[in-house]
């Protein structure tokens, strides 16, 4: 115990992943591969750009109206959301020690779904824009704090889990019930059609709502590595160590909520970049979860961003009748790419 606590952060022995770094004679960690970050940059700038000039009036910088009015906020929108999904992935997979932790774990999502139907069955967001977006960020804070009141005095890993998927459950069956209970077969429609998640037609009001929220989690998920560090030996290891172990969960919990129920509260549901971009990632930076934070928000930022540029460039040069929906894509991207992962990781 005494070296754990001398060694700090590099006492981390990955548990699992295809990252996991093996110890030297010496006992200390092997070097990791060498940060990519040249690379990681120059991919989210190109992605950036690309998103910049493609668009509904094809290839090539637009009139100044739409660039700002349009392409900006849909790519800042991108990064954004994709950013926060990524980031709360390698947050939450290090603080549960868990691979298969994904920020829909905590219900969040589903409680930002649940406040934005709420707001289509009642027509309000045919009488005020914004409505739709304030409808879902008042769902995931409704959710978020459902979650952490009702584990106020026992918050711990399994009990955060359980606590996500009973509000998951929740969330989906009071959904089910709204969209049963549709008003006529076009909201149905439409409820359904933005549940699949897009970023098409957002504006700079949509950024400006979701912005606030998004980043103020980012900012208390990525205090947490050191944590969350001492939380991978196990919560009993990590509170000797002198880490809050409450504390933190409740920090994830919160930060999560916060970046991950805004970005469904403006783009609808989107799966998979949470749980795949840390997992992409530790094979060149290894497993210990402080590593993973930063590289895991810039990653999470180009994987939707890639995905939405693959949605525009569909609907651009493809016959297809409306712009395939964003949470589709990142579900057809994702899911191969866990299988690649799953066999790596096997024997």
């Amino acid at each position: 115990m005494k070296n754990a606590r001398e060694s700090g952060s590099e006492a981390f022995r990955p548990q699992w992943g295809p990252g996991a770094k093996p110890l030297a004679a010496g006992g200390a960690p092997q070097p990791a591969h060498r940060r990519p970050w040249a690379l990681a940059a120059a991919a989210l700038a190109a992605l950036t750009l690309l998103s910049l000039l493609i668009g509904g009036a094809g290839f090539g910088l637009p009139e100044s109206a739409i660039l700002w009015q349009i392409r900006v906020p849909r790519t800042a929108l991108a990064l954004l959301v994709g950013g926060g999904l990524g980031l709360s992935g390698a947050v939450l997979q290090g603080a549960l020690r868990n691979p298969l932790a994904d920020p829909g774990l905590l219900g969040i999502g589903g409680c930002a779904a649940l406040g934005a139907v709420g707001v289509y069955y009642w027509g309000l967001a045919l009488a005020f824009g914004p409505a739709l977006t304030l409808g879902g960020l008042a769902g995931a804070a409704i959710g978020a704090a459902l979650l952490l009141g009702l584990l106020a005095r026992t918050l711990t890993g399994p009990a955060l889990i359980l606590g996500g998927v009973a509000l998951s459950a929740l969330a989906g069956a009071l959904l089910a019930l709204a969209l049963s209970a549709a008003p006529n077969p076009f909201a149905l429609y439409e409820i359904t059609f933005w549940l699949m998640g897009s970023l098409e037609d957002r504006t700079l009001a949509h950024l400006w709502l979701a912005l606030p929220p998004t980043l103020l989690g980012i900012a208390l998920l990525l205090r947490l590595g050191r944590s969350l560090d001492a939380l991978s030996l196990g919560e009993a290891t990590a509170a000797t160590l002198g880490v809050p172990v409450a504390r933190t969960l409740r920090l994830a919990a919160l930060g999560t909520a916060l970046a991950v129920g805004a970005g469904a509260a403006v783009a609808g549901g989107i799966g998979f970049v949470g749980l795949v971009t840390p997992h992409l990632l530790r094979p060149w930076l290894g497993a210990r979860p402080s590593a993973l934070l930063l590289p895991s928000l810039l990653g999470g930022a180009a994987l939707l961003l890639a995905a939405d540029l693959a949605a525009r460039a569909a609907a651009l040069w493809l016959p297809l009748a409306a712009e395939p929906r964003l949470g589709v894509l990142t579900a057809l991207l994702g899911a191969p790419m866990l299988i690649v992962i799953a066999r790596r990781a096997g024997p």
